[in-house]
């Protein structure tokens, strides 16, 4: 019997992909085979039996759409939000808070093992948030057009769709009030929002961010012009809302799906934030990377310095760093930390973070990582001068490249320092570093064991992880 598009099947699910979609497999008796027929549905929990409908067919696999729950999973909650299920973002609002760290640590567990070759790994539990609600320090809001008057939200998942939704439930709630303030500001002075496809209208985004320490509030309005008509209106409304630090426009006018353009138009206040991590205060621009969930940031770095194992006289490389913020928070316990970033606004945020806080002990690198590591080795003179004490890297989801890691073992630091937010790619660098046997001349040959893992949810409701790994130097 074959599978077909747009027919309906009692499934139960078994498990969970990589993106957190349930696996429920049609049974042999309905097809006629020993194995069943695979489908992935997303909305669904290990032990739900549901009825679905198929909605994509692919030679051994397919995708379904949850119609009802017949029976449902111990760990099934009723989610939160009433657009959780139209919504690209919190795909496991069904799930049980506990189930969903579980998930994650089999998710990182998994790969370690299946790509990284780390057969003999073990993985402790997903660190979690006592309160997984609020926790989103920053917003990109779209606005857009909805039977003839103004929506502004999120996209359906893996469409711009925009959903129209004033609060988001992982977002601060002063971010609603902000929204309806653009909003009705818009609509009295005729301000038309983006249209995607045509590429006509104003207002495209609006880019939020708080301070959760210091209460400060950022609003940046991404526009497709080179000014926003009444602009003074707006910074009026807003500068009403307590906290409002710092008003400015992003210009974009590329038809593209990149939120940002590149100039930045300052109506009021100095343009940026002020937030802390720990001890360390940091500026924050509307281009900054900075963590998302600074709560679970303090964890996540807290856990690195850990791994680090500083005792102040080591020499650091950071390398990603963005504006510093592992740099930082390592450079307080470090004789030395050099930082390494591509986007020179963030070097900049870098270097003026480390003035604001008093660390002279650092020192920032535009440039790629796997160029800018392997110049500086390179015009170094002896093997004392090469040497890093520990490597920290954080890279994007793409991972390392092979150059880029030769260069790290090539430095033969006593512990590298991983944070990853793709354990696939975590996986594939892990194998590469674990298997290369390295050469220190006359001192002989050594490689890299993986010492310590720990997974941290950074992104709660949703199937992302965090996870740092502790590589330590071993002698052959």
């Amino acid at each position: 019997m074959e599978v077909k598009k747009n027919q309906d099947y009692i499934v139960t699910i078994e498990d969970l992909s990589v993106e957190g979609e349930g696996i429920g497999k049609i049974s042999e008796g309905e097809l006629g085979n020993e194995n069943g027929f695979p489908l992935f549905i997303k909305d669904t929990v290990i032990g739900d039996v549901a009825k679905v409908r198929v909605i994509k067919v692919k030679k051994n696999y397919g995708y379904g759409r949850l119609m009802e729950i017949i029976t449902p999973s111990p760990n099934r909650v009723k989610p939160l939000c009433p657009v959780a299920r139209q919504c690209g973002g919190c795909t496991l609002q069904c799930m049980t808070y506990e189930e969903q760290l579980k998930f994650k640590r089999r998710k990182v567990e998994n790969n370690l093992r299946r790509i990284g070759g780390l057969k003999d790994i073990e993985v402790p539990m997903t660190l979690g948030m006592e309160k997984p609600w609020r926790y989103r320090n920053k917003a990109q809001v779209p606005f857009g057009s909805d039977k003839g008057g103004i929506c502004a939200g999120f996209y359906a998942g893996r469409t711009h769709t925009i959903i129209d939704s004033e609060d988001c439930l992982i977002a601060p709630e002063i971010n609603q009030t902000i929204i309806r303030e653009i909003k009705s500001f818009m609509e009295e002075y005729h301000v038309a929002p983006y249209d995607e496809e045509r590429g006509t209208g104003i207002v495209r985004h609006a880019l939020i961010r708080v301070g959760f320490h210091t209460g400060q509030i950022l609003v940046c309005l991404v526009i497709n012009a080179d000014s926003l008509p009444h602009a003074d209106k707006l910074t009026e409304r807003l500068l009403k809302i307590q906290g409002m630090t710092s008003v400015c426009l992003n210009i974009n006018k590329k038809k593209t799906n990149v939120i940002l353009g590149e100039k930045v138009v300052n109506l009021f206040g100095p343009g940026y934030l002020e937030d802390k991590i720990g001890e360390v205060t940091f500026q924050i621009s509307p281009q900054s990377f900075f963590q998302v969930n600074p709560s679970q940031t303090e964890v996540l770095y807290k856990k690195a310095l850990e791994f680090a194992g500083l005792t102040g006289q080591e020499t650091v490389w950071d390398l990603y760093c963005g504006i510093g913020t592992i740099s930082l928070f390592l450079a307080r316990s470090a004789k030395k930390v050099y930082g390494v970033e591509i986007i020179p606004a963030a070097i900049e945020d870098a270097r003026g973070n480390a003035a604001r806080n008093g660390l002279d002990n650092t020192e920032f690198f535009v440039g790629k990582a796997e160029e800018v590591l392997p110049e500086w080795y390179e015009k170094r003179d002896s093997k004392e001068e090469r040497h890093a004490d520990v490597i920290v890297v954080d890279p994007p989801r793409k991972g390392c490249d092979s150059v880029l890691l030769d260069t790290i073992t090539a430095m033969h630091p006593d512990r590298i320092v991983y944070v990853s937010c793709d354990s696939a790619t975590l996986a594939r660098d892990l194998k590469y570093l674990t298997e290369k046997v390295c050469n220190e001349g006359k001192e002989g040959e050594y490689r890299y064991q993986v010492e310590k893992v720990q997974p941290v949810d950074m992104f709660p409701w949703s199937a992302h992880v965090e996870t740092v790994v502790l590589l330590q130097r071993k002698n052959m």
